[in-house]
């Protein structure tokens, strides 16, 4: 087991909770939108895509967001070596939720704007 930090117990019975298990780490959504924008990326193009997020950090939500299906990691046997990520199909299924959660997210502080 890893030591990632489980932001929701339960998430065994709970979909959502569940859900933002698996995304809801600081790195995780900005790597979906730079994959989702570029569709295949190079470690160190993701890198500069991802502002602020150290070699440490990067590698372990990569390894992370692989192991729960949500990018495609492939190694080609170059010298030197060449790794690039894609969006897996249950990863790519994950972008309209994130556009609704978006839309929402912008009528929230849209509401906010108004009230002050």
């Amino acid at each position: 087991m890893n030591n990632k930090q489980v932001i929701f117990e339960n998430v065994s019975v709970c979909p959502v909770a569940y859900a933002l298990n698996i995304i809801g780490g600081k790195w995780q959504l900005p790597i979906i939108w730079a994959l989702n924008q570029n569709a295949v990326l190079r470690y160190n193009e993701l890198k500069r895509k991802v502002p602020g997020i150290t070699n440490t950090m990067l590698s372990q939500s990569l390894k992370e967001l692989e192991e729960n299906g949500l990018i495609h990691r492939v190694q080609y046997m170059e010298i030197p070596p060449r790794v690039e990520y894609s969006l897996t199909e249950a990863g790519m299924s994950l972008l309209p939720a994130l556009d609704e959660l978006a839309r929402w997210g912008a009528e929230q502080m849209e509401r906010r704007a108004k009230l002050k």
